[in-house]
C-alpha cells in the first residue's frame, strides 16, 4: 500500500464474495466489486455474468420482473436481463432445438483468481462447455475495475481444448434499464446500415435511435446493425450520463439493438455478437488448440 493516508484498502474499494439466501435468489453466488465510482455485481453461479452496475449510486441495468434466481426455468420465466447476459455458445436467438439464447449463461463459473491492490480490482473465472464424446470448450473471463475509473473491462478468451474444430456463437446481451434508460435516450454510433429484424420492427425505424416512453402491452423491436466503429453509446441528457459500449469488432463483427419500451419490461439491449439472428444466423469455427479473444468495456461519463 503506497498511499500513507490509507490504513485499509476498504477505504477506496473492495471485492466481496457471498451467497444470497432469500426467495428465488437462494443459493446464488455473487461477487461484488466497488471502486467508489462503479459498484458491480457478478453472478458466479451464472457464467460470471454481470447482474447489475451502479454508477455513482444510480442503477444502470435492466432487471426483469423475474429477478435473479437459482432455479432453472423456461427462458421467459427466468430471463433476468442483468447488465451483461452472455448468449451462446451453442445458439443465440430463438432457434428450433436449442434453448433461447443458448445454454452458456446457465453454467456456473469456477473462480480461479481474485486480486485487489492499490490500482486494480480483478476477478477471473472459467466456464466450461463439454460433452462426453464432443466439445471441450474453455471460456476464461477476466473482469477488471481500475482505481478512479468509471470503466468496467471484460476480457474473455475462448479456448478449444478438444480434438477437433468446433462451431460456436456468442452474443453479449447488454441491457440498460431505468433510471439510465428513459424517454428521449439517444442511441448513437457510426452505423452504415440498419436492418429491421421483423416487419413490425421496420415500422419502428423512426423511433430506433430515440427511446420511447413506456407503452402498455407493446411489442419489442429489434435491429441488425453494421457498425463502422467499435462502440455504441446511449445518452441520457436528463440524467446527465452517457453509457458507452466498446468491443472487439474483429471478433464481434455484428451488432444487434433491442428496443423494448414495454411497461414493466422497459429495456434497451446493445448487443455485440459473432452473428446476427434468425435466417442471418451463422456459426463461427474455432480450431483445435485455438484461442479467440473477446473484449467488452462498459464505461460511464457525465455530460
Amino acid at each position: 500500500m503506497t498511499n500513507k493516508k490509507i490504513s485499509n484498502m476498504l477505504q477506496t474499494g473492495f471485492i466481496r464474495r457471498y451467497t444470497l439466501t432469500d426467495g428465488k435468489e437462494n443459493g446464488l453466488k455473487v461477487i461484488e466489486m466497488d471502486n467508489g465510482i462503479l459498484r458491480v455485481l457478478l453472478n458466479e453461479s451464472k457464467a460470471l455474468d454481470v447482474m447489475q452496475v451502479f454508477y455513482e449510486g444510480k442503477n444502470m441495468s435492466f432487471v426483469s420482473k423475474n429477478g435473479f434466481q437459482a432455479r432453472e426455468l423456461p427462458f421467459l420465466k427466468r430471463f433476468e436481463g442483468g447488465m451483461v447476459y452472455t448468449c451462446g455458445l451453442d445458439s443465440v436467438g430463438d432457434r428450433d432445438g436449442f434453448e433461447a439464447h443458448g445454454s452458456f449463461h446457465s453454467t456456473p463459473a469456477r473462480v480461479v483468481e481474485i486480486l485487489q491492490n492499490d490500482n486494480t480490482l480483478l476477478v477471473k473465472a472459467i466456464t466450461e462447455t463439454t460433452s462426453l464424446c464432443g466439445e471441450n470448450l474453455c471460456f476464461v473471463r477476466t473482469v477488471t475495475l481500475n482505481a478512479g475509473e468509471s470503466k468496467l473491462n471484460i476480457n474473455d478468451k475462448l479456448i478449444n481444448k478438444g480434438t477437433k474444430k468446433e462451431d460456436f456463437c456468442l452474443l453479449y446481451h447488454i441491457n440498460v434499464g431505468y433510471p439510465m434508460l428513459d424517454e428521449g435516450v439517444e442511441i448513437q454510433g457510426d452505423f452504415s446500415q440498419v436492418i429491421p429484424r421483423t416487419e413490425y420492427s421496420s415500422t419502428k425505424m423512426v423511433n430506433r435511435a430515440v427511446f420511447e416512453a413506456p407503452v402498455d402491452n407493446a411489442d419489442e423491436s429489434c435491429f441488425f446493425i453494421k457498425n463502422n466503429g467499435n462502440y455504441v453509446c446511449a445518452t441520457n441528457k436528463k440524467l446527465g450520463t452517457r453509457f458507452i459500449v466498446t468491443y472487439s469488432k474483429e471478433t464481434l463483427p455484428c451488432f444487434v439493438q433491442w428496443n423494448n419500451p414495454v411497461t414493466q419490461a422497459y429495456a434497451l439491449g446493445l448487443e455485440p455478437a459473432t452473428t446476427f439472428l434468425d435466417d442471418k444466423f451463422e456459426y463461427t469455427q474455432i480450431d483445435k488448440d485455438e484461442e479467440i479473444d473477446f473484449f467488452i468495456q462498459l464505461s460511464f461519463e457525465k455530460i
